[in-house]
Formats: structure tokens, sequence, C-alpha cells
């Protein structure tokens, strides 16, 4: 249903084709579907991704140099995770996505519900922090300070580990191509009108300065 919340006819109003993907473990298409992505989210639900962008890519109005990707919570942990295991986007954009596995799972609000699936060693496996040297992607980490479904723990080491420890750090002076958009008063929704003109306009510039190559101006509440 029609949502103010990632809605994808903003960016196809400024021009951009918008591939919405269901990867394995999504619901409504069986058991099997879902458990042929269990515990292995780094593995059949990255492959589907990857291979519905090849389909995407192949359509002759689309310009498969000119790609970004962006992901929400479970689809914030697959940005990162693609993040760190391809170069072949210009922009990636991360929201209220889970970083270190271990460090995530007894950290939320819904431990038992994660401790079903997540075990030490599937975390090991799946957890995006452990490819961070890989990232060459400029990433918009986006998060909310009262988000207790992935707390913001997650957002802090990732923005620390980009700066740091990426395939592209910060310059010795602090200067860096990541940025990070941090709302005090949010949780894991980005839920007042206000708050959500400012993350659809940050997104916008940094789609536009990344994948665009067309520098536009942040909200002035930004500065």
């Amino acid at each position: 249903t029609w949502s103010w919340r990632w809605n994808p006819w903003l960016l196809v109003a400024r021009g951009y084709a918008v591939l919405l993907p269901d990867p394995a473990l999504s619901t409504g298409y069986g058991r099997a579907f879902v458990q042929r992505g269990w515990g292995r989210w780094g593995k059949e639900p990255f492959t589907d991704l990857m291979t519905i962008t090849d389909a995407a890519e192949a359509l002759p109005e689309i310009d498969s140099e000119r790609t970004g990707a962006m992901g929400g919570s479970f689809g914030g942990y697959m940005a990162n995770w693609i993040a760190g295991h391809t170069d072949r986007f210009r922009a990636i954009v991360t929201h209220a996505s889970l970083w270190a596995l271990d460090q995530f799972a007894p950290t939320t609000d819904a431990a038992w519900y994660w401790q079903r699936e997540m075990t030490p060693e599937m975390a090991v496996e799946n957890s995006p922090h452990l490819y961070v040297d890989s990232i060459v992607t400029p990433m918009l980490v986006i998060h909310g300070d009262k988000d207790y479904r992935v707390p913001i723990g997650e957002a802090l080491r990732l923005w620390y580990e980009l700066l740091s420890e990426s395939g592209l750090p910060a310059d010795d002076d602090g200067t860096t191509v990541h940025r990070f958009l941090y709302f005090p008063s949010e949780n894991h929704w980005v839920l007042s009108p206000q708050h959500t003109a400012i993350w659809y306009r940050t997104v916008e510039a940094f789609l536009s300065e990344h994948v665009l190559g067309r520098p536009i101006d942040l909200p002035e509440l930004l500065g």
C-alpha cells in the first residue's frame, strides 16, 4: 500500500528506475523460499539480489553504469553486505541497519526472536562488519537514536569502521565521501513529517552526487 516511507515514486519522479526485489527469505512464496535463506543471509539472499539486478540492467532503458543500492532494517543489513562484496554500485544507502551480528543479537529489543536463527556460527559467517576493508563504495548511513529494534550502536560502529578501516577511509583531515544522517528523536522508523522530508532530500542529494554525478544542495537544516 502507499506510504511516505520508502516511497519509490519520489525517486521515479527524479528519473530513476527503481527495482523492488524479493530475495530468498521473503514471505509470500512458501516455506521453501524462506528456508533457502534461513541462517544464510549473505548467501542466497545476496546472490538473488545480484541476479535480479543483472536482469534489470540488461533492459535497454537501464544505464548499468549508474546504479545505487538502498535498504532499511534487514534491507540495511543487505546493503551493508553488498557494500563489502561488490563494487558494482556507485552509492549505497543503509538505514537502521545491522552491522555486527554478534553485537546486534543480544542487544536488540527482540533478542529471543533472533536467537532462533542467529547462532554464533551464523553470526560469524554472515556479519557485514568482517568485510569492512572491502568497502570501496560511498555510503550514506542513517539511524535513529531511539531505535531499539536495531540499536544505535550498530550505526555508530559502522560509521567508525567506515572511516577507519574501509577501502575508502577518511583522509588525515577527516574528509570522507561517506555520510551519516542521525535523528536523535526517531526510532526504527522516521515518523515526523519534517524529518521525513529531510530524509528524502538527503538521500536524493547523496544519490545525485554519486550516481548521477550532479551534486545538489543538502537541506538547509543540515548546514
